[in-house]
């Protein structure tokens, strides 16, 4: 336990580092994108004297480690500003849009998960036999899909052709599991499989690994049953990888949300940051990004704390 509790200290202090980094690089890049924050808010006609005052009102005026620090200061209290007319507060449009990207990405999350240990064991325990080879030959070619062209093809063939799954929208705010699996699906689908096809390989060559160690051919030598060697101790030892990358492959399916909600109009933080990029609405570009950043943040500090739940002797690291 204090082993435990010595990582989580550690994930926590680095936590603020990461996120000042973060809000570093975003204010950063943001400052050159191009247009005038006074002429976007207030509209071509506006005067200069209105564009002046609103840039004080704003602070656009002041040098940029001022509006840094400002900036750093509205984050610390939740406050990301308001978009531009019709102004909202950011953290608002953010609040009904984020649970949608949440979803889409954790049902794309299980989906790549499950079908990756599924497929990459039966290639391991199958080596160099035919369902190896099928099951290569299905994740070189996953691989090389883009998910926005996969989730086109999905809606071609699950929607308009065959009537199974809809072609896009979300379901109804409390109509229950079986609607919002069905709609959700085909896009969590789209956003699994390029991820899924290279933890296959990852999670073959790490139960390849374990399969060729001395203590399996030990244990099967002195009469314990195979599949209990596999279950008890290959799998678990043979997981470390696997969910390394599938931790470093969250953010991934988070930026490949953005465009999978496009295609399946899905009203996540993809259609809001579209709307802040197309309208060079600086603040919500700022606030989607940071959400985004936190977010992945947090998952891959999760991640590593399951490393010890996985294998125990991490725990004495």
């Amino acid at each position: 336990m204090s082993n435990f509790l010595r990582l989580l200290g550690r994930r926590l202090l680095a936590l603020p580092v990461m996120l000042l980094g973060v809000t570093i690089l975003v204010f950063v890049i943001l400052q050159f994108t191009p247009g005038d924050p006074a002429t976007i808010a207030l509209g071509e006609g506006a005067s200069e004297e209105a564009k002046a005052a609103y840039n004080r009102e704003m602070g656009y005026d002041r040098p940029l480690v001022v509006q840094y620090f400002a900036f750093l200061a509205r984050l610390v209290r939740f406050d990301l500003g308001m978009t531009t007319p019709p102004a909202q507060p950011v953290i608002d449009q953010i609040k009904m849009a984020f649970p949608m990207t949440l979803q889409l990405t954790f049902l794309g999350v299980v989906i790549a998960a499950v079908a990756s240990l599924i497929l990459g064991v039966v290639a391991a325990l199958y080596r160099d036999r035919w369902p190896d080879q099928i099951i290569r030959v299905f994740s070189m070619a996953s691989i090389a899909t883009p998910s926005f062209w996969l989730g086109i093809l999905l809606i071609q063939y699950f929607s308009l052709e065959l009537g199974w799954f809809p072609s896009g929208g979300s379901s109804a705010p409390g109509a229950g599991f079986g609607p919002w699996i069905n709609h959700m699906f085909l896009p969590a689908l789209a956003l699994a499989v390029p991820v899924s096809a290279s933890l296959i390989r990852t999670v073959r060559t790490s139960m390849v690994e374990e399969l060729d160690k001395d203590y399996v051919r030990t244990a099967i030598g002195n009469g314990v049953p195979r599949k209990q060697v596999i279950t008890k101790n290959v799998l678990k030892n043979a997981l470390i990888t696997p969910v390394t990358v599938l931790g470093l492959r969250i953010g991934y399916l988070m930026g490949g949300a953005v465009v999978i909600e496009m295609i399946f109009s899905l009203n996540g933080m993809g259609n809001l940051i579209f709307n802040g990029i197309t309208g060079n609405d600086i603040n919500l570009v700022q606030g989607v990004v940071i959400t985004i950043a936190v977010a992945f943040v947090l998952v891959n500090i999760v991640v590593d704390l399951l490393y010890m739940l996985i294998n125990p002797r991490i725990r004495t690291v």
